[in-house]
């Protein structure tokens, strides 16, 4: 079988955009494969950043100068998603959703990690599945005077305070005793309630027990779960580990590990991932 590319990208966040960039910087061509209408990721739902290299402030800044290093790579694009992967002595195969497949030399797999539902944390019952609004996707217009039940203290909500320091919003932030650490930050901003519990009750409603916390919106903040592909070797929480894999197939960004989950790391990763494929090419 003769691949379509020298190199599939599954995953058009940070990490897959900046394996594109990377590989055609030593001459190889390569295919991202991504369900969204646009590349970027996550990039686009970050408010505020303060870690990132560059003076941008924000994901979609970073974004936008992102795709227009993109664009001048020139990869090819495929809207699609990437479901499994079966890797060979001389290929890389990807199979789409739809049935059809992108063959390649070596792939890297950037899936990422998406939002969980309060019911798929291990310290909430919810009485019937819910379908919460993820913190990153909250809309500051017209929250001033109100109260938000955040459900999870996980970074996003950092990234929000800082995003809106001028806000007039209560949140009231139920938290297990491992998101403690994550507090930190924003343990002594006034528009935050900390309410450390080690069980939380949801109903459909979202309001949460013990103390009938509720708020005029519920929004889920508990974590993510990695977006792990059929045929990758997967540790005990889903997530990929680099050197587990098949020579052939590249792990970036956050579906490594929980750990350094971060937009710097990522796109570090993503380069590293390409590097590694031409490299293994040049043997």
């Amino acid at each position: 079988m003769t691949p379509d590319t020298d190199l599939v990208i599954v995953g058009g966040g940070p990490a897959g955009c900046a394996a594109a960039v990377m590989a055609a910087s030593v001459g190889l061509s390569s295919t991202i494969v991504e369900p969204r209408e646009r590349l970027g990721g996550a990039l686009w739902h970050i408010a505020a950043t303060n870690n990132i290299l560059g003076g941008h402030r924000t994901g979609p800044s970073l974004a936008t100068a992102v795709l227009a290093d993109v664009e001048r790579a020139a990869p090819q694009v495929v809207r699609g998603e990437a479901t499994s992967i079966e890797a060979g002595d001389d290929s890389v195969s990807v199979t789409l959703a739809n049935g059809e497949s992108v063959t390649g030399q070596h792939v890297v797999v950037a899936a990422g990690v998406k939002p969980i539902q309060p019911q798929d944390a291990s310290w909430i019952t919810a009485t019937t599945p819910l379908a919460l609004r993820p913190l990153t996707d909250a809309d500051p217009m017209g929250a001033a005077g109100q109260t938000w039940l955040v459900l999870g203290a996980d970074r996003p909500l950092g990234t929000f305070l800082r995003a809106n320091p001028d806000l007039h919003v209560a949140l009231l932030v139920p938290h297990p005793p491992s998101d403690v650490y994550k507090t930190e930050e924003i343990a002594h901003d006034p528009r935050v309630t900390l309410i450390p519990v080690d069980v939380l009750a949801v109903n459909e409603e979202g309001i949460a027990q013990p103390g009938d916390l509720r708020g005029d919106l519920t929004f889920t903040n508990v974590g993510v779960a990695p977006v792990a592909l059929d045929g990758l070797v997967q540790d005990e929480d889903g997530y990929c580990p680099v050197t587990s894999q098949h020579s052939r197939v590249h792990i970036a960004g956050d579906l490594r590990s929980a750990r350094g989950q971060r937009v710097q790391t990522a796109m570090g990763s993503g380069a590293e991932a390409a590097l590694n494929a031409y490299y293994a090419m040049r043997i």
